[in-house]
């Protein structure tokens, strides 16, 4: 009997030290995991941080191209006349090249007019009823735009600065980070519209 309740005991003993172990194997994964996505979420916050001190670098400069250039050789009343007497065309016979001190027409350095990434990544997510994933919106404007490619790291980064101007919603399910557009009332609406003109 003795050597039977014995081998009982450790019988015992070794089902509870594998229990422990799986469990300790199963906590060690979730936090490995957990430690992963906090790299993530540091990753990118540091993004964002770098992003807005950018952002910030570049509101320092002067908004106007005329400011930066001091002095003039035109009057001001005839920089602030366009060409033409006021028609918004150019006379016959008046110079096409752009004035001195005016802004230069973007499509003249080669730039294409396209909205800004986060003008495109607003319509798409206008689209859609339930929040989306940073990757299907990346899949989603690489499908629709076949002229852009942004990284999804570039995607993410400006979602990430739409949801600090307050224009776009962060979702959080388990270890997914989705977006929506803000639910916004007409006079929001309106005052966004402006600011995006400006």
């Amino acid at each position: 009997m003795p050597s039977q309740s014995a081998a009982t005991l450790r019988s015992r003993y070794v089902e509870q030290a594998a229990s422990d172990l799986e469990q300790n194997r199963r906590r060690q994964q979730e936090l490995s995991e957990k430690i992963k996505m906090l790299q993530q979420e540091e990753s990118l916050l540091v993004d964002i941080l770098n992003l807005a001190k950018r952002f910030e670098r570049s509101s320092d400069a002067p908004s106007l191209p005329g400011q930066a250039q001091a002095g003039s050789a035109r009057p001001v009343s005839e920089a602030a006349e366009p060409l033409g007497g006021g028609t918004g065309r150019p006379a016959k016979g008046a110079e096409t090249q752009p004035r001195k001190g005016a802004a230069p027409k973007a499509v003249g350095r080669g730039i294409s007019r396209q909205p800004l990434l986060g003008r495109v990544l607003m319509d798409l997510l206008g689209t859609h009823d339930e929040p989306r994933l940073a990757k299907e919106l990346r899949d989603e404007l690489l499908e629709k735009h076949l002229d852009r490619t942004p990284t999804p790291q570039v995607v993410r980064n400006t979602l990430e600065s739409l949801v600090a101007k307050g224009r776009i919603q962060r979702h959080k399910q388990k270890r997914s980070v989705m977006y929506s557009l803000v639910e916004r009332s007409p006079r929001k609406i309106a005052a966004s519209a402006s600011a995006d003109k400006s």
